[in-house]
């Protein structure tokens, strides 16, 4: 069997990625580039940029990967589904939850492949931390929280911070913990001039009780991505940004030293700093895509997951406009 043929619609930030990367994926060839604003980063090498998402297609296309602004994710898709074509669309799935809606109908109907571009769980960090949940490592988890905040992208024109960098750790949450949302409660602001809010708070629970608190914004000068999950045996920190992970123990160690153990809390244990094996996450994100096309396995982030975070970030949105707590 042949290497699989791949399309790829739009050259902007993530596009000029994807497109590299595709070239280094075994098993898959790159054979047709489109985006109707041209190749600014000079990513589509010997190939024509081509204009539409029809040109691309007549190339005889197994699989594409959807790269284009939020708010032309649903026709891109839906173009792409009709021509029988295994889709990767970039996250979040849609600009709402009735679009994703459309596009999930589209491909289960037609019995396609639809992946979306969740890429933190990917993140070799946050692989290892859902396997040691799994395992049993952490005991009962009480609480995960995220921090993701850093500078204004000025690529992000369409879509708030909510569902652009919320929809990360609203994804990669609930997956740790493998348990749906069923509460938010969030505030968001609005500080940089553009039509969308830039900075928001949230505060949620799991179905299993767990517990989540999120801070994202665009405002920050400093750029972080940090995952903290804790439970009965400790706090696992994950940096995503390095793909580190660190669990810090609860001890047993007491102090004799009074004016100390007056600050100590929670008795403090051994603080381990894992070695992990770091792999690309938007390679490891494009083989399991590929797997799933040919059958191999299934870890892909599904449309229909893509759509359940959709739904929590317009919870998040409409518990901010309300102010107010909001069942899912």
């Amino acid at each position: 069997m042949g290497d699989l043929r791949v399309g790829l619609v739009g050259l902007g930030m993530m596009g000029r990625h994807h497109a590299r990367v595709v070239r280094e994926v075994d098993g898959v060839q790159l054979v047709g580039v489109a985006d109707a604003m041209g190749d600014p980063h000079e990513v589509s090498g010997k190939l024509p940029v081509l204009q539409t998402v029809a040109e691309l297609i007549a190339e005889g296309l197994d699989m594409a990967v959807v790269a284009v602004p939020t708010g032309m994710h649903e026709e891109v898709a839906l173009e792409l589904a009709e021509a029988g074509v295994h889709t990767l669309v970039e996250k979040p799935i849609a600009s709402d939850s009735v679009a994703g809606r459309r596009i999930l109908e589209a491909f289960a109907s037609r019995g396609l492949v639809g992946a979306v571009g969740h890429i933190e769980r990917f993140n070799p960090a946050l692989q290892s931390l859902r396997s040691r949940i799994e395992a049993g490592d952490l005991g009962e988890v009480y609480q995960i929280a995220t921090r993701r905040q850093g500078p204004f992208p000025a690529r992000i024109a369409d879509v708030g911070v909510v569902k652009d960098l919320g929809t990360h750790d609203i994804d990669l949450t609930s997956w740790l913990a493998q348990s749906p949302y069923t509460s938010v409660s969030a505030r968001t602001t609005t500080r940089s001039g553009r039509p969308h809010e830039d900075m928001v708070s949230i505060s949620g629970q799991l179905a299993n009780g767990v517990i989540t608190d999120h801070l994202v914004n665009w405002l920050s000068p400093m750029k972080e991505r940090c995952t903290v999950v804790t439970g009965e045996r400790g706090a696992y920190v994950a940096d995503t940004i390095a793909a580190d992970l660190y669990f810090y123990e609860n001890g047993t160690m007491t102090t004799r030293w009074d004016s100390v153990a007056a600050f100590r809390g929670v008795s403090e244990g051994s603080m381990i700093r894992y070695a992990l094996k770091k792999q690309e996450p938007l390679r490891l994100e494009h083989e399991a895509f590929r797997d799933a096309v040919l059958g191999v396995s299934n870890k892909i982030v599904t449309m229909q997951e893509g759509l359940d975070t959709l739904r929590v970030a317009e919870a998040v949105l409409e518990s901010a406009r309300e102010s107010t707590v909001v069942s899912l």
